[in-house]
Parts: C-alpha cells; sequence; structure tokens
C-alpha cells in the first residue's frame, strides 16, 4: 500500500522510551559474537562506516572491530561528531573514499548508520566509480523529512533546514548495489522513510531493535557482513531462510511500502 509521504508521522513516544533498550542490545551482541563468527567471511577489500548524528568512530567501533575480525580493510570517517551536513563534510568523505580506494587499489563498500547512511548514499551518487556496494542502517533517505524525534535537533546543530536537506518523495535508484537495513519499531525515526525501492540489485532488511542499537544488533551486523561478503559484480539478494526461527522477520507479511 503506497502512501503520502506527509502522512508518515515521526514514531511515538512509547517508541521512543524503548531506544533504551540499546543498553540491552550492546550486551546482545557479545553474547552473539559466536553466532556472528559464523557469518562468511570477507575478502579483504575496504569498508568505510559513518556514523550517525552527534556521533563519531567510537559509535562504530564495535561493528568496525567485528568487521575487521572477518578480514575487510574497515576504515572510520575520521572528521569527529557529526553534526550533519556541515560546509566541507562532503568534500572530506569524498576525498577520503577517493584516497581509500587508490590506497587498496579496489573499490569501497560503505555502510552508514542513520545519517551515515544518508551520506553513504550521496557519497554513491557523486562517485560511483569507486563504490563497491552501499548499506545503510536505520537511514531516512525518503518520504517526511520531519518524520523524525530528532529533525530539531539536526536543525540546531547542522545550521540546515531539514526540508532543504531531506527528500520528500522518489529518488533515482543508484547504479550500485543498496541495502536498506530497518526497523519497525525504530524510535527515532519513521521506518518508512527508510524503505528502498526493490529491485535488480536493491532490498530491505528488516531487524527487531532499537534505532540507537543498530550498530551493536547481532542480527544488523551478521546482514551487514553477509551483504559485503558477496563476490563483487555477483550481488544477490539476501537469504532469509537460512536463517533460523524469526530472527528476520518474514519479508512477505503485509506492509506499507515507502511512498
Amino acid at each position: 500500500m503506497r502512501i503520502d509521504a506527509k502522512t508518515i508521522a515521526a514514531p511515538s513516544r512509547e517508541l521512543l522510551l524503548l531506544e533504551m533498550r540499546a543498553i540491552w542490545e550492546f550486551g546482545a551482541f557479545f553474547a552473539s559474537l559466536p553466532w556472528l563468527r559464523t557469518a562468511p567471511r570477507g575478502d579483504g577489500h575496504p569498508v568505510l562506516v559513518l556514523p550517525g548524528l552527534l556521533a563519531s568512530d567510537i559509535s562504530t567501533l564495535p561493528m568496525r572491530t567485528y568487521l575487521a575480525d572477518l578480514g575487510y580493510a574497515v576504515h572510520g570517517w575520521e572528521q569527529g561528531r557529526n553534526a550533519g551536513p556541515r560546509e566541507g563534510v562532503e568534500e572530506k568523505m569524498l576525498e577520503r573514499l577517493r584516497h581509500l580506494t587508490r590506497r587498496h587499489g579496489r573499490r569501497l563498500s560503505l555502510v552508514g548508520w542513520s545519517l551515515g547512511g544518508n551520506y553513504a548514499r550521496r557519497l554513491a551518487r557523486k562517485s560511483p566509480e569507486d563504490v563497491r556496494l552501499v548499506i545503510s542502517m536505520g537511514s531516512p533517505f525518503t518520504g517526511n523529512p520531519r518524520a523524525t524525534n530528532v529533525w530539531r535537533l539536526f536543525e540546531m546543530v547542522s545550521g540546515k533546514k531539514v526540508d532543504d536537506v531531506g527528500s520528500s518523495g522518489a529518488t533515482p535508484p543508484l547504479s550500485v548495489p543498496v541495502t536498506s537495513i530497518y526497523s519497525r519499531s525504530d524510535g527515532i525515526v519513521a521506518w518508512q522513510n527508510c524503505i528502498e525501492r526493490e529491485g535488480p540489485r536493491a532490498e530491505n532488511i528488516e531487524v527487531e531493535g532499537s534505532h540507537s542499537g543498530l550498530g551493536h544488533n547481532p542480527a544488523a551486523l551478521y546482514a551487514v557482513a553477509d551483504r559485503l561478503a558477496q563476490p563483487e559484480g555477483e550481488w544477490q539478494p539476501f537469504d532469509r531462510g537460512k536463517m533460523p526461527g524469526r530472527i528476520f522477520p518474514d519479508p512477505r507479511r503485509d506492509q506499507q511500502q515507502r511512498p
């Protein structure tokens, strides 16, 4: 069912309060490490991980450590705390992307958490020849830009109007493979704004959990590892069938699609 972007609302107060689950999810990350290490090994290609609003590379350390353990050449964004798309931020990210591809002699995969996923998508549009694939996690890249519980904070720290930065409608598909990981119980951004229009090289993977814990959510990290492990040029949709129980909700159930 398609809906008007303007009808998408920010998550409820109850879901916002449930963001405290991120603490439990951090503990679950460590408890799940034996299972997480059964994910496919990497081929050593470079991966750039981009943090969310007001977060820094410290927030992505568990994810980067895990991916490095699987054999990837993992890098943080190295711009300190993410205060939004201020002057020069995108240029520095592009410079880092191109530096890393030259350094490794290989195309780079981009993994972005929340606002970091929006950055990753912009980088892939600006420099597709340097990008192997894009994975966003809880990133509101479409729909109503005010359907988030932090849009006022975004405007305050970035100096930008959210309506000028966000997308309120369909955007052209990326020219590289893209995966959007999201949670229906996200308490920060409306999950409907995180839904990619699925296609031959575009997909959505739903997980259970908070927005603030996505970077160390065991199911989300397994999905990231699985997507990164695909041979370059041989992208295939995520196979939930090989996972036990309800680790990944059934994508065939009725759900609202992106506007």
